[in-house]
């Protein structure tokens, strides 16, 4: 590590530590000037107004008394919100004695006496008594302050608090604004390289998070497309040997071999193309569309009914949401093949509550038990634990690939038991979602 390295204004520590310098320096400066504007280190400094009559009582009391009328008018003059004036001996009426008198009675010394009088037009009179007993009196306006305004502790804290609050406020948005777009990011997730990179910026650690993020995407998108080229590369070497192979059996004479290596030679075939279904990213995106899914499911069952099977629709008559109809198509066809190929009747139920519509299928069928459900939705795992394959089992793709399906519309997949006995497949989609890639 760098020496100093956390004081780094690229990064996130660096940018907190000058933010709390900052704050600590525009903390101080307000305490300063609070200091300098109302002075906490003088308790007896006078209140508002009271100072004046103080410096009057001060003049007077060092004048000749022959002269103090003609300085009580020019002090009228000079201060005529004062109202000082001179009172006879005796005449003044205590009204009390406040402690927000200690101030001038401090400054005036011990040879003068300073009573509160009788308020005279809503304003305080504060009278002075003099050494020689003689007797002024002033109005200072305004009371005292509450305890809590202007005081310099309450500035520091309001200072403080705004301060801390401010940072706070800048350390959350910082980290909490990429943490989002990450999960965002996350959430989107797809290999087809349609997702937009992370923004590499903010602090230095984030911008070092984004770049390693956007990397590692790159890397997961070129492994998987080289896999699927791969795939499909082998696909296609060995549909020639495949086809070669399907022509040398036509010439077996034995009726029985021939027809059990052409039965093997289609499954190879059809496992290659379903493999290849699974696999495949570089098709082009289907594009979401309004879509009738009670038309596109009563199609579906039509169509399974025309071959044989027992397939019912229960639900609506219409209903209508946003989705890719080719893969939904799909993905229900997948459902209904695995249904009615372990089970006798077959019912496909629609549902729509609120924002959200389920896609049941229930078939009669032996069902699946609860250790194996989650299981089931993986891919090449097939109910039928016999190691050899036919047209009754499948390859174990139906259910992962209508999982993806699900996925990439924004909903998920799940399994259920159906009583007395069978399977419920239960889609759940959303009526209105924002397009997702399946991974």
């Amino acid at each position: 590590m760098k020496p100093f390295g956390f004081f780094h204004l690229k990064g996130i520590g660096g940018q907190i530590a000058a933010l709390v310098l900052a704050s600590t320096v525009a903390l101080h400066l307000v305490v300063t000037a609070a200091f300098l504007i109302s002075r906490p280190d003088r308790p007896d400094a006078p209140l508002d107004g009271a100072h004046q009559l103080t410096d009057a009582a001060l003049l007077l009391g060092a004048a000749d008394p022959s002269e103090r009328p003609r300085l009580v008018a020019d002090l009228s003059r000079a201060f005529p919100r004062l109202g000082i004036e001179m009172l006879a001996p005796g005449s003044a009426v205590e009204a009390g004695d406040g402690a927000q008198l200690y101030g001038m009675r401090r400054h005036l010394g011990r040879g003068y006496k300073v009573m509160q009088l009788a308020p005279e037009g809503g304003a305080r009179r504060v009278g002075v008594e003099l050494p020689d007993g003689s007797m002024i009196a002033g109005r200072v306006d305004g009371g005292p302050r509450p305890w809590f305004w202007g005081a310099p502790w309450l500035v520091t804290l309001m200072t403080a608090f705004i301060s801390i609050t401010v940072l706070g406020l800048w350390a959350a948005r910082a980290l909490a604004a990429p943490l989002s777009s990450f999960a965002k990011a996350a959430e989107n997730f797809s290999l087809d390289g349609a997702a937009e990179p992370l923004p590499e910026r903010g602090p230095e650690e984030i911008r070092s998070v984004a770049r390693a993020l956007n990397r590692m995407h790159e890397r997961i998108a070129g492994l998987m497309s080289d896999r699927t080229r791969m795939l499909a590369a082998i696909s296609h070497d060995l549909r020639t040997p495949i086809t070669r192979l399907r022509l040398r059996a036509e010439f077996i004479e034995d009726e029985g071999n021939r027809k059990r290596m052409l039965i093997d030679l289609d499954q190879m075939r059809s496992m290659l193309e379903s493999v290849l279904s699974l696999l495949r990213n570089d098709r082009k995106i289907e594009a979401v569309t309004l879509v009738d899914i009670a038309s596109t499911l009563q199609l579906i069952a039509d169509q399974f009914g025309d071959m044989g099977h027992v397939v019912h629709y229960e639900g609506p008559v219409s209903a209508t949401a946003a989705a890719r109809p080719d893969d939904l198509h799909r993905g229900i066809t997948n459902l209904v093949e695995n249904a009615v190929r372990f089970g006798a009747e077959v019912t496909i139920r629609l549902d729509m509550s609120g924002t959200k519509l389920v896609i049941d299928v229930e078939d009669d069928g032996p069902g699946i038990s609860d250790a194996r459900k989650q299981e089931m939705l993986e891919p090449f795992v097939r109910g039928d634990d016999a190691r050899t394959m036919d047209d009754s089992t499948g390859f174990g793709l139906g259910l992962s690939i209508a999982r993806a399906i699900a996925l990439a519309h924004g909903g998920e997949l799940s399994l259920h038991d159906r009583a007395p006995h069978g399977l419920i497949v239960r889609m759940q989609l959303p009526v209105w979602q924002q397009p997702r890639l399946a991974a």
